[in-house]
């Protein structure tokens, strides 16, 4: 019904359905389980399967060429290196043992299910970037390899529906006899400290912050993808393909702004909330492209596949928490920080009224978005 350049109409709509996916994330429990990008990824793809708007689109282009890599160095502005280093204390040791965890659960995944599905090694390298940091590494690694967009989007699909059962086995583990029994705990049962909530409050955000926001990942983007072509300009070998690669360049430039200038990124508000909503964008976009179909017919083998990370991530992590003396919360924690991101670690952690480990936990899982990308693209270019 809507043609391809009608650009107004496709950038309401796709407006449109990142902003009510995200009020019914927030205002809605049922919408808070399914998560407010995969209801705007469904929401899109239904409007594709049934022709109200078109498959592809200059728009969507712009929105993988331009949205999406300023969202990256805005959601990267709080990653001090030496903040991470100094406060996370031992949530960072068994953090790192989770990512060993991912990284095992993608390579055996890997080998299971390589002859059927299509590109596995750079949907692996994805989704151990998705799963050691988050939304902006699954953005950059996926931007990184030619992965099909159907392929993105059955996985997006499959991907939240299996976090719903992760959670939720999360949240019991403390609660099951078996660890009750043979790990230890940093708060025994019954025992509720009265704390006061280090999140929640309300955010300032001036104009001044939201130029200042946009000015500074201009700048760092336009630096990062011309260093990436001249680099890319001095040869064809895999180093030089590695080391240019215009999203591995961006993250090392944005983290190295944001350690060095930590003091000053700190005080701009409003990156982190831009960008993601820059991000609900993106998950907007890449569910247009998806055929029900192909959903249907790759989302239960890729469902298997996030299935086998998730449950190797687990195994490693516990075991890691038993041998080195880690408690239950710290693995949980840990293992959250990895798959869900420090988000939904924190929240976590403070609806089990755990404060202690919130900032550790929020630091260690920001540490992650670091590593993400590298390990991820690492992972996708070493699989064959």
């Amino acid at each position: 019904m809507i043609s391809a350049n009608e650009s107004w109409i496709l950038w309401s709509i796709i407006i449109v359905i990142a902003t009510v996916s995200i009020y019914l994330e927030n205002h809605y429990e049922w919408a808070s389980k399914i998560s407010g990008p995969i209801i705007g990824l469904l929401a899109a793809a239904t409007l594709s399967n049934v022709g109200i708007i078109p498959v592809e689109s200059p728009v969507y282009d712009q929105v993988w060429d331009i949205v999406v890599p300023l969202a990256i160095p805005m959601l990267l502005f709080t990653c001090d290196l030496k903040q991470i280093w100094k406060e996370s204390g031992r949530l960072l040791a068994i953090f790192l043992i989770s990512s060993v965890g991912t990284v095992l659960g993608a390579v055996l995944g890997y080998l299971a299910l390589s002859k059927a599905i299509p590109v596995l090694n750079h949907i692996a390298g994805m989704m151990v970037g998705s799963y050691i940091g988050g939304g902006v590494n699954f953005v950059a690694v996926s931007s990184a390899f030619d992965i099909p967009k159907e392929l993105i989007s059955a996985a997006t699909v499959a991907d939240n529906l299996l976090m719903v059962f992760y959670f939720l086995i999360l949240l019991m583990i403390p609660s099951i006899g078996f660890f009750k029994k043979h790990f230890k705990f940093a708060y025994t049962e019954g025992v509720k400290e009265e704390e006061e909530k280090a999140y929640g409050k309300d955010t300032v955000i001036t104009v001044q912050d939201v130029a200042f926001v946009f000015a500074i990942s201009v700048i760092i983007v336009t630096i990062s993808f011309t260093l990436s072509e001249i680099i890319s300009g001095l040869g064809d070998n895999s180093f030089i393909q590695l080391v240019s690669n215009k999203y591995l360049i961006l993250t090392t430039l944005t983290v190295a702004c944001s350690t060095i200038f930590a003091k000053y990124f700190k005080k701009i508000s409003g990156a982190n909330e831009i960008g993601t909503f820059l991000i609900y964008l993106f998950f907007v976009v890449i569910g247009i492209p998806a055929s029900i179909g192909a959903i249907i017919e790759k989302s239960p083998l890729l469902l298997v596949f996030c299935a086998i990370m998730v449950f190797v991530n687990m195994a490693v992590t516990f075991a890691g928490a038993k041998i080195f003396g880690f408690t239950v919360e710290e693995a949980i924690l840990a293992s959250n920080a990895n798959i869900g991101g420090p988000t939904t670690a924190a929240a976590m952690a403070i609806s089990k009224g755990w404060h202690r480990f919130v900032a550790p936990t929020m630091l260690v899982g920001t540490l992650g978005y670091i590593i993400g990308t590298y390990v991820g693209i690492f992972i996708g270019q070493i699989l064959n």
